[in-house]
């Protein structure tokens, strides 16, 4: 059976929380796959909304520019390094282009200007309890200028870039040192199309 939308049934939605992000509670029902429907589930869900990323790279040096900050989900973990290693990326507003929003990002959070981007397909970065669905893309760009410490002091930013060899940024996810899954997944796809994009072709 191929499970739609129409699918589930939703028998209560509130909002438990609103700050800087908001935390949902749901009760449902859902079809089961051997047939009839679930019982009442109450779930929470950590409403963050769509986001987008790309990842910046320089095909003729053969760099990524990626970007460092605190995070403290990553703090709130436990993790002893809560300084992530990441592609710059953002949270859209309602309306708002993505492609328009990694544009703007790269700008403010790298200093770097975009010269072509292709878009990829999204991913969710943890469906089981969070609505957060992040639109992925790769951009090419000039990694020669790039650096320092950039960010917007009124969002309590201080965004550092990394300029690494795309062999590096590979090693450092075997390393454990990039974390954050959609950095993850661009670094991988750039290394599955890499022959296709050094040919020439700005859109496998």
């Amino acid at each position: 059976m191929d499970m739609q939308r129409r699918d589930v049934e939703l028998v209560e939605h509130e909002t438990l929380c609103k700050s800087f992000f908001r935390l949902d509670k749901y009760r449902f029902r859902h079809r089961l796959f051997e047939g009839g429907w679930s019982g009442e589930i109450t779930r929470e869900v950590f409403a963050r909304g769509q986001a987008a990323a790309v990842l910046l790279y320089d095909k003729g040096a053969d760099k990524v520019v990626l970007v460092e900050q605190f995070r403290p989900g990553a703090y709130a973990a436990g993790d002893e390094t809560p300084w992530t290693l990441e592609a710059v990326a953002g949270i859209l507003e309602p309306g708002e282009d993505a492609a328009d929003l990694v544009i703007r990002e790269a700008r403010e959070e790298a200093d770097i200007a975009v010269e072509n981007l292709i878009q990829l397909p999204g991913v969710y970065a943890s469906p089981g309890g969070s609505d957060e669905y992040v639109r992925l893309f790769c951009g090419f760009a000039n990694a020669s200028g790039a650096g320092g410490v950039h960010g917007k002091d009124d969002e309590g930013e201080d965004i550092r870039v990394v300029v690494m060899d795309r062999r590096d940024a590979m090693s450092a996810i075997d390393s454990g040192r990039i974390v954050t899954s959609f950095t993850v997944v661009l670094l991988q796809w750039l290394a599955l199309n890499l022959e296709k994009i050094r040919e020439g072709n700005d859109n496998p």
